[in-house]
């Protein structure tokens, strides 16, 4: 698979997002069909969430689903941050996370929350690499807050 060739916003289909979350299933910490009905997840993201994606070679390679829907709070909700297993530490994840961090700024939201798992330390090295700090935890999750 070639480096990622674009990075676009809310191009992917359903079937397409079905498609990348299942092939990043074991990668989620828990495994995300352990959570979600991927049918139903894929479809909600399409319909409710924006989304960050990268692509190579006609393939969703990367994805990050952000809920800009909080106006009146000021704070946007990242979903999911997903990277085909063998493109993963390549630096796609940090690469659609800042697009998305703009994206988020440019919106207007003053704030970015995300839960990340606590056995999950790349993604959460990866957040924190990217300013987001602790806000609170309750032992199996922690909730990350980036101040924009």
């Amino acid at each position: 698979m070639n480096a990622v060739q674009s990075i676009d916003c809310n191009r992917a289909s359903v079937a397409e997002i079905r498609a990348h979350l299942a092939a990043c299933d074991e990668g989620f910490v828990p495994r995300l069909s352990t959570r979600v009905d991927l049918d139903a997840y894929a479809a909600k993201i399409a319909r409710h969430a924006e989304r960050i994606e990268a692509w190579a070679s006609g393939q969703l390679v990367g994805l990050i689903a952000v809920y800009c829907n909080d106006i009146a709070s000021g704070c946007a909700y990242v979903t999911s941050v997903s990277v085909l297993p063998g493109l993963q530490r390549h630096g796609i994840a940090s690469r659609i996370l800042a697009q998305c961090l703009a994206h988020v700024r440019q919106r207007g939201f003053q704030r970015v929350e995300l839960q990340v798992d606590a056995r999950n330390h790349s993604a959460a090295r990866l957040y924190r690499q990217h300013g987001f700090a602790p806000l609170h935890a309750d032992g199996t999750s922690e909730t990350l807050q980036l101040i924009l």
